[in-house]
């Protein structure tokens, strides 16, 4: 095959390697989900009208009752960061139900909003849509209400019943997020989650949405914190997969310390030599990096004065979209049902940022150490500026691929004089696989070279920034690959729009 053969620089590697390490690709939906890149949490329900983060179970459905709700201020707020979709909490660990649930009578329907008349997960699924944005759901698995829960399959068929309605009456749903959560300790009940008759019925009712992260598709980061790995892998070890091990991993206590609590342990989880002896039980399983602006995950107006600055996102959006993962950002509205002015702004500023990188593409003459880029169908395309393009489609049709005898392919970008530049955007085509293991970025300047980044894995996107440089041209070597590299996108980004000013 074509793009197993090995380029002279990785020769002592079998084709057996290769293939198997390249063999493992992502679905259309992991594609379609990675090409989001930026996306919203919205936690609301019961918590934010008694100011809790976990609620008890059994709270009293007339305490829920926002005053000023305005989901298209939600959304208005969610488009202007530049996120491409949104995730409504439509039950959390407390049991109380957005929609109006036919299985159970905490709901909607038991309070005082709009007489009991009102659904709010079609409105935050239609105020979505109207803004262009994406819809998904998030229901808790852990239900400190629901009489059943605890009991095995009694729990699941109500659970399973509860996936139904809210994946089969409000169109089409992106992604349906799970965490496993199951907290009441040794002491309390225990469910032991049926997960693939979970999943079934998620297949079967949306069959595009990506199932996060207790799920098949969309891989936990590990943390809440927003911090992400040095080097991150979409092809790991197929245990990671194991819902059971990401719920034992996660939030046990209501409290907002979680969401800024960094761990340092499974720091490498697909270089060659963490998946040696396993590649014959690889997956496709990227990262997704969750956190919320607030310290925690339901608005306290305590916290007002702690929400994330929009310097803070924007350097979160540059880690974790720029590393080969999403970033789901929580926004929690206040008791009244709108996001407040901290929220509001920080969100803004991240949007002018975000917009800021990338209208700071630079024009530069594109010099290719071989080949030429083609689209899809393998037929060449003339204007090679269009692997500086950073529309945000994980297919787009424009690919590099070097000649097999190519030790160390390159791009060179030559600017017409002298530039600051400050970024430089990889990217590959996932659809062949993860295959990048080392690129170096160099800046040369009146024939001197600096070497301004350098990086591991690179997947769907890199962003690899560096302190503002002078420079005639940027070159980007590709110093070590999994069979030959498939680049989609090299761009660079000046000064202002990589480190945009405070």
């Amino acid at each position: 095959m074509t793009d197993d053969i090995l380029p002279p620089s990785r020769a002592v590697d079998t084709v057996d390697e290769i293939r198997a390490l390249t063999a493992v690709r992502p679905s259309a939906r992991q594609v379609a989900w990675q090409s989001m890149e930026f996306y919203a949490f919205i936690h609301f329900g019961m918590n934010t009208m008694t100011d809790r983060e976990w609620g008890l179970g059994g709270e009293d459905p007339a305490l829920f009752d926002p005053s000023g709700l305005d989901v298209d201020q939600w959304m208005s707020a969610i488009a202007a960061a530049g996120m491409t979709g949104a995730i409504l909490t439509a039950k959390h660990h407390d049991g109380f139900c957005l929609w109006p649930s036919r299985v159970t009578a905490h709901s909607v329907a038991a309070s005082r909003w709009q007489e009991g008349k009102g659904d709010l997960v079609r409105l935050v699924a239609d105020a979505a849509r109207r803004h262009g944005l994406k819809f998904g759901v998030y229901l808790s698995p852990w239900d400190r209400t629901e009489a059943s829960y605890g009991s095995g399959k009694a729990y699941d068929d109500f659970f399973v019943r509860q996936l139904e309605e809210l994946l089969s009456g409000y169109g089409e749903v992106f992604s349906v997020w799970f965490d496993g959560a199951n907290g009441e300790g040794p002491d309390g009940a225990r469910q032991l989650y049926d997960w693939e008759r979970y999943y079934a019925v998620v297949r079967r009712l949306q069959p595009g949405a990506a199932i996060s992260v207790c799920g098949p598709d969309v891989r936990w980061c590990g943390n809440e914190a927003g911090h992400t790995r040095p080097d991150e892998w979409s092809v790991v070890p197929a245990a990671l997969r194991d819902a059971e091990r990401v719920a034992d991993r996660s939030q046990h206590a209501d409290d907002g310390v979680f969401s800024r609590l960094i761990r340092s342990d499974d720091e490498d989880l697909g270089s060659r030599e963490a998946l040696a002896g396993r590649l014959d039980d690889l997956v496709w399983y990227p990262a997704e990096v969750n956190t919320s602006i607030r310290p925690g995950w339901f608005y306290h107006q305590n916290e007002d004065d702690s929400v994330r600055s929009a310097g803070e996102l924007f350097d979160l959006w540059c880690d974790a979209v720029g590393g080969n993962a999403c970033l789901l950002l929580n926004v929690p509205p206040d008791s009244r049902g709108r996001v407040a002015a901290p929220d509001v702004a920080a969100l803004s500023g991240v949007g002018e940022r975000i917009r800021a990188f990338r209208n700071g593409v630079l024009d530069a003459d594109i010099e290719l150490s071989s080949g030429e880029p083609r689209t899809q169908e393998g037929e060449s395309v003339p204007d090679r500026s269009a692997l500086t393009r950073l529309a945000g489609d994980a297919a787009a049709p424009y690919v590099w691929r070097p000649e097999a005898a190519d030790a160390v392919p390159a791009v060179t970008l030559a600017f017409a004089g002298s530039t600051e530049v400050g970024a430089v955007v990889i990217r590959e085509d996932i659809t062949q696989g993860q295959r990048l293991e080392r690129v170096v970025v160099i800046g040369v300047s009146d024939g001197s070279e600096r070497v301004l980044a350098e990086a591991n894995s690179v997947g769907y996107q890199r962003i690899l920034r560096f302190p503002p440089h002078a420079v005639d041209k940027v070159e980007v070597r590709f110093e070590a690959s999994r069979g030959l590299p498939a680049i989609r996108t090299i761009a660079v980004i000046d000064a202002d729009g990589a480190w945009p000013r405070r």
